[in-house]
């Protein structure tokens, strides 16, 4: 074999074995046509699986809706090079916090071959600087006083409004013993609206408890008290108790998910799903209701807002999916690396 054929075929050999990054070359159009093992390990697609395919299937859909691959092509083209960090889809959906390099390639003319593409998984590393820069420890901190305030709301309103409102209940239910019928029947709907609030006060002093008895007792408990007339499973695969921040995290945006199911979703069954990956908690909450009606009225619902600032403030990501008539899946990722001793 010629020197020059024999160098070329040792690079390829060693860019085919190089795992820890994903090294693949597109076409001008941003198709793949190469795939290293790497690639496979990282993203999770076999060379046949993804060979041929657009490489705008590795972004979130908010990126591909507003143009980030093309973009990036464009910018390596006309800069020689694009750089980046951002959130990466695997094949199961689930995201990676990548670097990623895009390289125009030229053959000997001047003509554009198509592009090189390195990506770095840098998940793990980013969840271990963001447990102990600033911002993460004051996140933390926030997320205990936030709890704390939650506890003593929930206690006020337990010790003391409710108790006042029901001793204005007897005391209406005593007032209307003594009334004559055409009174007391209005005295009875006082007392009717009075145990309605009761009952819903009690209901918001749930909501604001902190979870006390770990991650999947908590939601356990919560989906118990909670579902009525829908029928739910809790599925976990942690490989250990996450952090007290974490597990508040989820926790608070799991409630935020069920409500909105209970409530809107007209659902008949619920599956929440846990489990560890990359040194955090990947999160779904799947129910067969009637999905998204409109993603545009969804975008700017005021629960689904506070679900994705709460994983995104965490260091992680957040999504929601589902076609109208089909159900919906809230998924998200933080990450369990604990910041602060907790006083939860």
């Amino acid at each position: 074999m010629p020197a020059r054929d024999q160098s070329q075929e040792d690079m390829r050999l060693l860019v085919q074995s190089i795992r820890d990054y994903a090294i693949f070359m597109l076409d001008p159009g941003g198709v793949i046509v190469s795939w290293n093992i790497g690639a496979q390990r990282i993203k999770g697609y076999l060379a046949e699986e993804i060979i041929g395919t657009h490489f705008s299937a590795f972004y979130p859909p908010d990126d591909v809706a507003s143009g980030k691959p093309a973009m990036g092509l464009r910018a390596a083209a006309t800069e020689g090079r694009w750089e980046e960090e951002g959130w990466r889809v695997r094949k199961d959906g689930t995201r990676f916090w990548a670097s990623v390099v895009i390289t125009p390639l030229y053959d000997e003319s001047g003509g554009l071959r198509g592009f090189g593409k390195v990506t770095r998984d840098l998940t793990e590393r980013r969840s271990m600087a963001r447990a102990f820069d600033e911002r993460g420890m004051l996140l933390a901190r926030l997320v205990q006083a936030q709890e704390r305030e939650r506890r003593r709301i929930a206690s006020d309103v337990h010790d003391d409004t409710i108790q006042f409102m029901v001793a204005v209940g007897m005391r209406l239910r005593l007032l209307g013993e003594n009334l004559p019928e055409s009174y007391a029947s209005a005295v009875h709907g006082l007392d009717d609206a009075v145990d309605d609030a009761v009952q819903r006060l009690r209901d918001l002093t749930f909501g604001l408890r902190p979870p006390a008895d770990g991650l999947v007792e908590s939601l356990a408990g919560y989906l118990e008290q909670t579902m009525t007339g829908v029928a739910f499973e809790l599925v976990h695969d942690l490989d250990d108790e996450p952090p007290a921040e974490t597990v508040v995290t989820v926790y608070r945006i799991c409630q935020e998910s069920l409500t909105n199911v209970r409530k809107h979703a007209m659902a008949g069954r619920v599956v929440v799903e846990l489990a560890s990956v990359q040194r955090g908690v990947h999160v779904r909450v799947r129910d067969d209701g009637v999905g998204l009606v409109s993603a545009d009225k969804a975008a700017g619902h005021f629960g689904l807002v506070e679900m994705r600032e709460r994983a995104e403030a965490a260091g992680g990501w957040w999504n929601i999916r589902g076609e109208a008539g089909t159900g919906t899946t809230v998924e998200f990722w933080v990450p369990a690396v604990p910041r602060v001793p907790s006083d939860l």
